[in-house]
């Protein structure tokens, strides 16, 4: 059984929150939550194009999508949130302080943004013939 669509029904849920992350100025949470959004659409589009995703690094994952012509932007989208996959939870990511302490607004947005963009591809992806 494929459950793709269940992985890509939770990237759309996972992006929401991310929204509501930055509504609510949970900056680093913002940060997560895009990755994870992005990270479980990129599952979603392997399994439905019958590949093993495994891990939760997107950058590899989407380097494994031989015959997709996968851009160079989404490659750096997918490296900006692989970023924040730890850095973004705990504190010992940093010399001192919490992680709250090293995200802002804009990087919130960045990773949202980063985010939107890999699930429009896998959408299309998913929705093209496989």
């Amino acid at each position: 059984m494929n459950r793709f669509q269940d992985w890509l029904d939770q990237a759309t849920r996972d992006i929401e929150k991310a929204q509501i992350d930055i509504q609510y100025e949970y900056w680093e949470w913002a940060c997560f939550t895009s990755q994870q959004a992005a990270e479980k659409a990129v599952k979603a589009m392997l399994m439905k194009l019958g590949y093993t995703a495994w891990g939760h690094a997107i950058t590899p994952m989407l380097r494994q999508a031989e015959g997709l012509d996968i851009p160079a932007a989404l490659i750096e989208y997918a490296q900006l949130l692989d970023a924040y996959y730890i850095s973004a939870r705990y504190p010992n990511s940093f010399p001192a302080g919490r992680p709250a302490d090293y995200f802002n607004q804009a990087k919130a947005r960045e990773a949202l943004h980063a985010a939107q963009e890999i699930i429009r591809f896998c959408d299309a992806a998913v929705a093209g013939p496989a």
